[in-house]
């Protein structure tokens, strides 16, 4: 299935060069009385990088078909990432390697949106923010009057966020899952 280049929206996977890419960032531009195109920024799943492309307005770019499916993320061990499709209770296995940095977000009973491509898991949608406990972070600094201070702290992940001063160990905090930020308490 093709589809127009004004149409790209972000999330969306589409086949450039022979690889797969998924569009994080689009913008329609049209330049004084030039012709209009749009620039994407996208992921190449192959190698990883992010590239930016022009396409013409005119163009059309093939789209890749993926099956959605709800999944509950139920435990890993050492490399492998166990998820249950909440529907039929099949179970598939996930390794660190094809998850990247969203391991950093997997919590037990997490329910997740799996893609899968030709049956075979392709992408992983997490929620928009997690629930984290704070397993290690420096106590606060009594003297600091400054509000915007923040200091790092290590959640149960693994993951280091910077978190505001008054942030304490076992607490649990709010983090966005697009770039790891911390959003508040849980």
């Amino acid at each position: 299935m093709n589809v127009q280049a004004t149409q790209l929206r972000p999330g969306m996977v589409i086949r450039h060069n022979g690889d797969i890419c998924t569009i994080h960032k689009t913008e329609h531009r049209t330049p004084g009385n030039k012709r209009g195109f749009v620039q994407a920024k996208m992921r190449n799943h192959r190698s990883g990088a992010m590239v930016e492309l022009k396409f013409s307005s005119e163009d059309f770019v093939p789209k890749v078909m993926l099956v959605s499916q709800e999944m509950q993320y139920l435990y890993s061990d050492g490399g492998s990432y166990h998820l249950m499709n909440t529907e039929n209770y099949e179970q598939i296995e996930l390794s660190a390697e094809q998850l990247g940095s969203q391991v950093n977000y997997m919590i037990p009973d997490t329910v997740v949106r799996v893609q899968f491509m030709d049956g075979v898991p392709f992408n992983l949608d997490l929620p928009a923010a997690v629930d984290l406990e704070v397993v290690e972070t420096e106590p606060a600094i009594k003297s600091a009057t400054v509000t915007n201070v923040t200091k790092p702290a290590k959640t149960e992940t693994g993951l280091v966020v910077q978190v505001p001063q008054f942030i304490k160990e076992g607490e649990s905090i709010r983090v966005n899952t697009a770039d790891g930020s911390y959003l508040g308490r849980a």
